[in-house]
């Protein structure tokens, strides 16, 4: 697509949100992966929880070589975790769509956005635009090489009941309509599901607004295997039963959860 193209400002602003503390190892593919996109309207904000290693340095560069093309906004401070920081991103979003994507993360290529709105139908001031847009993701080691194709894949129609088979499309992979995301913060009380959680409200309320939600059926993201929630599986699950409980009832959550232990048996 040519970026001269996407400079119309009947086009969506996407925010992209990444969150970083003390990540100079595996920032600089997220933020190259971002400055190569042929799609201009875009609001890169950087929320740093005070970063002490050269983080800031590569993100000061990136400003640099950026020449106004995407708008790029950093704030660094202290912060209560993860979600507090994704909250903080939240606030400040000005785009009409928002999508987190931390260290280490990459969108999975150039064209990446322009696949997203393109799919959107987007129309300025509608209230009728669709309240996701969604894809799949591709899983990288810290290196950045692609390692495989995420287990579980985006069911062709996507509404908040799916996600009683577990999260299955990535937080990262998620676009969501900022007016909306804005009034669903990511809640603080859950300390590795918040996303999973945060993406059910999304849904329900675009099913409440009866707002689409949108399949890409394009691959929109290269996603750091190693996170929070891998290396903390069990108090992970333990975290994600609760959820499921409170937007599901307990009888599925409880059959839905002993899939997932069956299923993390069988893959040993």
């Amino acid at each position: 697509m040519n970026p001269d193209k996407t400079s119309n400002t009947t086009l969506p602003l996407i925010t992209i949100a990444t969150v970083t503390y003390n990540a100079e190892a595996t920032l600089q593919r997220t933020l190259d992966s971002v400055a190569a996109q042929d799609y201009a309207r875009i609001e890169h904000l950087i929320v740093d929880g005070l970063s002490t290693d050269r983080t800031l340095s590569l993100v000061q560069r990136y400003v640099e070589q950026n020449d106004n093309r995407h708008q790029i906004r950093l704030i660094s401070g202290p912060d209560e975790g993860l979600y507090d920081a994704m909250n903080k991103a939240l606030t400040m979003a000005t785009g009409e769509y928002i999508v987190f994507l931390n260290a280490g993360d990459k969108l999975h290529d150039g064209e990446t956005i322009s696949k997203v709105t393109a799919s959107a139908n987007w129309r300025k001031g509608s209230v009728k635009n669709p309240a996701v847009l969604y894809g799949e993701t591709d899983l990288v080691d810290d290196k950045g090489k692609f390692l495989r194709h995420r287990r579980l894949s985006a069911p062709e129609n996507l509404s908040w009941k799916n996600f009683l088979s577990g999260m299955l499309v990535c937080h990262q992979s998620f676009y969501a309509r900022t007016d909306i995301a804005k009034n669903e913060l990511y809640n603080m009380n859950y300390r590795y599901s918040a996303d999973y959680d945060w993406c059910i409200r999304i849904m329900k309320k675009a099913a409440k607004r009866r707002l689409r939600i949108i399949n890409t059926h394009e691959i929109l993201t290269d996603y750091l295997n190693e996170g929070i929630t891998t290396k903390n599986h069990r108090k992970s699950l333990m975290e994600r039963l609760k959820l499921m409980a409170h937007h599901y009832g307990w009888p599925k959550a409880i059959a839905a959860h002993g899939w997932f232990v069956v299923r993390s048996v069988i893959k040993k």
